[in-house]
């Protein structure tokens, strides 16, 4: 484990039962193990995002300026989203 810094934070109230019954249940150790786990979730949610705007973002993008007929007017890219949601 890495160097510990600590730090003081405010926390709702629904947040901090939230917490608490997680410690209490026997599904984490103490508050810093959930605060933990929790920003282990957000740095991957955010690497994951990340990977996804540089890759197949990007990918498209390029495509689209490279071809721009590729692309459909806004008006027929809801028609097409009202059809395949049937409204």
């Amino acid at each position: 484990m890495g160097e510990m810094s600590k730090r003081a934070i405010a926390l709702t109230s629904a947040h901090a039962a939230f917490i608490d019954a997680k410690v209490a249940s026997g599904d984490y150790s103490s508050v810093s193990e959930v605060m933990g786990e929790g920003l282990s979730a957000l740095k991957a949610r955010d690497e994951s995002i990340e990977k996804w705007l540089r890759g197949p973002v990007v990918e498209t993008y390029d495509r689209m300026r490279a071809d721009p007929t590729r692309g459909i007017p806004v008006k027929k890219a809801f028609e097409l989203i009202r059809q395949r949601i049937g409204k």
